[in-house]
């Protein structure tokens, strides 16, 4: 069992992991940051769960697991995933389709 030093240790640990999480401008009212600071508060944190939590930031599973060239360009629509993505570029920055591409199908 965790002493209440390690507790504490691991309690500032994922602190500052909630503290450095990039925020979801899509999504503001999604607070991981949040979930994580009242985690990081609870009686029985393990240090498993702040080993997760950092790999989630550092981007771990993302080297671990690479996606398929198939999966990211399906046969069936190869652009999706690019068209997805700089939508969501422009989205961040304001910038909207015009209705008639919308209307046409057009990107």
């Amino acid at each position: 069992m965790a002493t209440r030093g390690a507790t504490t240790k691991l309690s500032q640990q994922l602190s500052s992991i909630a503290g450095q999480w990039p925020r979801d401008p899509f999504r503001p009212h999604l607070l991981l940051p949040t979930f994580l600071e009242s985690l990081s508060k609870h009686p029985k944190l393990t240090p498993e769960a702040v080993q997760a939590a950092q790999a989630l930031k550092n981007g771990q599973p993302k080297k671990r697991y690479p996606l398929s060239k198939e999966i990211l360009k399906p046969a069936s629509y190869p652009m999706h995933y690019e068209r997805l993505v700089e939508g969501l570029h422009k989205s961040a920055q304001g910038i909207g389709r015009p209705w008639w591409k919308v209307f046409f199908g057009i990107w």
